[in-house]
């Protein structure tokens, strides 16, 4: 279990502030992450990775000379928000582009993907190459929807080193997919996780069992098994991953990193090296490289993966650059001049729009609403965690609560400032998504501003006007997050939400009364989740496991729905 940590909710940034600390001569503290605290060459491929915390050395161990540029570091595991990348990546640009990757998870490819379209919105090129290593995460048919685990460490690696060699940003990402092509992995774990604060891991497996398939983020394995011996186990992930060879087995060049999940010994990994390479030299594989140790963790896991990389003579030649980062070093380094870039200057506060003293009092009101908000996320935040455990990564609670106190804080600063109700939601709208990270709050941000948008700064807004910003919000997460209703997600209550909301006010229906119906519709249809299997997101590889159980995105939007109908019960003078 995770022992020591102040307040759960600053772990994550407390720990960032103390990895940089102990690393000034690699890394420097910028918005959303790190940055190389030395210079690099000017017009070079930037190599930007990242993640949520929780994973180290993943993500900001491995920036330095050689490999990352910089690495984007999200809450205790879930992505980081589209703005932390934003910041990151701009801030590691040397001219050349930026290049980013990062495990293929639901959260990080909405985030990472929306920061892609602001860099190039500002005239800076970019691409992206999320890593699909895990095998058991999706068939071969489908290897787009695998997840990344400890083969990110040959993606990122293999993309810096065509960066260092002076590729531009095509030859980089080019070599990136190649890299990614050639990289296969298993894992295995003998017991969970547990976040700090939190009472129980995220799963657990049963005595003398052993997972197998299971997730850097809790998910729990596609597979169980008893306890192998070590030979056994090095059979077990050596045969998986050489029926998935992406090339001919007899005389090929092979990376292995057996890689530690947490809290199994280095001595335990040595003994399972040990006949892992037995079995690959009796394959006819010659071994180049091999790597033994914590290269992408999850906490404290007892447990341990395999990854293959195969080589060809460009990917060969790429894999002897040198490295030199606060926990990964290959080679020797010339070392570069220190940086003498000043911390990157956080954006200035927007001035607040004018507003009247109508809009003023409605903006009092989605103050109030927020509030409400915190309060039944806190009340329910534990059910929430424990929901999203058993098919996904079990943060769903956490996320909530990070995302609905940051946009409480948010909405309180702006309606101080004298904004009215549109700013007040929309400030509250990127505190939420940029403080919870991951896919909820990505959503959630995509939800509050589009209702924003139809509230205005001056006047009250009608029911008509509510409604039609509650079902842009409905479009706009479809449209972000790519799900449709019977995929078991969120859009499975907000769609009925809105569509009954729409019809009541329709109907003449005042507001108060509207929502009320519409939280009844959202509450009906969230219940309704647990008779589907899910069709995205972290928990589809384990769908059969979340039988039963309703969707966590769609709970917490029907709990936060009935809620904010007790609100506007409360504040029928200021919305129609």
């Amino acid at each position: 279990m995770t022992r020591l940590w102040n307040d759960p909710a600053d772990f994550a940034d407390e720990m960032i502030d103390g990895f940089v600390a102990a690393n000034e001569r690699y890394v420097r503290r910028v918005t959303g992450g790190v940055l190389r605290s030395t210079v690099s060459p000017a017009g070079q491929v930037a190599v930007v990775i990242g993640g949520g915390s929780g994973h180290y050395p993943a993500f900001g161990g491995l920036v330095g000379q050689g490999l990352a540029h910089g690495a984007v570091m999200g809450n205790l595991f879930a992505s980081p928000s589209t703005q932390q990348v934003f910041a990151v990546a701009k801030g590691a640009a040397q001219g050349g582009g930026v290049f980013l990757s990062y495990g293929n998870y639901a959260g990080d490819v909405l985030n990472f993907d929306a920061a892609q379209d602001r860099l190039r919105a500002e005239g800076i090129a970019c691409e992206t190459v999320a890593v699909t290593d895990d095998i058991f995460s999706a068939t071969a048919a489908e290897k787009h929807k695998r997840r990344g685990i400890a083969g990110d460490l040959a993606v990122f690696r293999t993309a810096a080193a065509a960066a260092e060699a002076g590729y531009d940003l095509d030859g980089v990402t080019r070599v990136a997919r190649h890299a990614n092509e050639r990289t296969r992995s298993i894992g295995v774990a003998f017991t969970g996780c547990t976040l700090p604060g939190a009472e129980a891991p995220l799963f657990s497996v049963p005595e003398g069992r052993m997972a197998v398939g299971l997730g850097i983020h809790g998910e729990p394995g596609i597979d169980e098994t008893d306890i192998p011996t070590a030979d056994e186990l090095a059979g077990l992930l050596v045969s998986s991953l050489l029926e998935e060879a992406p090339v001919a087995i007899e005389g090929a060049r092979v990376v292995p990193i057996l890689n530690g999940l947490g809290s199994l010994k280095y001595e335990e990994l040595f003994v399972v090296y040990r006949r892992v390479a037995e079995l690959l030299r009796a394959a006819g594989i010659e071994i180049v490289d091999p790597h033994v140790g914590e290269y992408c963790t999850s906490f404290d896991m007892a447990g341990t993966s395999l990854t293959l990389f195969w080589l060809d003579d460009e990917l060969a030649q790429l894999w002897d650059t040198p490295v030199d980062t606060p926990a990964y070093r290959r080679g020797s380094v010339i070392q570069a001049a220190r940086s003498d870039a000043s911390p990157l200057a956080e954006i200035t506060a927007e001035a607040i729009p004018p507003s009247d003293d109508v809009s003023r009092g409605v903006a009092a009101t989605v103050v109030a609403t927020l509030q409400s908000v915190v309060a039944t996320v806190d009340t329910h935040v534990d059910e929430l965690g424990r929901i999203d455990a058993i098919a996904g990564d079990g943060d769903h609670g956490i996320g909530m609560q990070r995302g609905s106190h940051a946009a409480l804080s948010a909405a309180i600063a702006a309606a101080d400032a004298g904004a009215g109700a549109a700013t007040t939601l929309a400030r509250a709208a990127d505190a939420w998504s940029n403080r919870a990270g991951g896919t909820s709050g990505a959503l959630w941000g995509v939800i509050l501003t589009a209702i924003a948008a139809k509230l205005g700064d001056e006047g009250a807004p009608d029911a008509a006007d509510v409604a039609a910003g509650v079902a842009a919000g409905a479009t706009g997460i479809m449209d972000y997050g790519k799900a449709e209703l019977g995929d078991k997600t969120m859009v499975d209550a907000i769609v009925p939400f809105s569509a009954e909301l729409t019809r009541a006010v329709d109907a003449g229906a005042r507001l108060t009364d509207a929502w009320r119906a519409a939280a009844h519709a959202a509450t009906a249809a969230a219940a309704s989740t647990a008779d589907l299997l899910p069709r995205m997101g972290r928990a589809r590889p384990h769908a059969h496991k979340s039988l039963g159980t309703p969707d966590p995105g769609a709970h917490s939007l029907a709990l936060i729905a009935v809620a904010v109908a007790d609100v506007f019960d409360n504040e029928r003078n200021a919305l129609a």
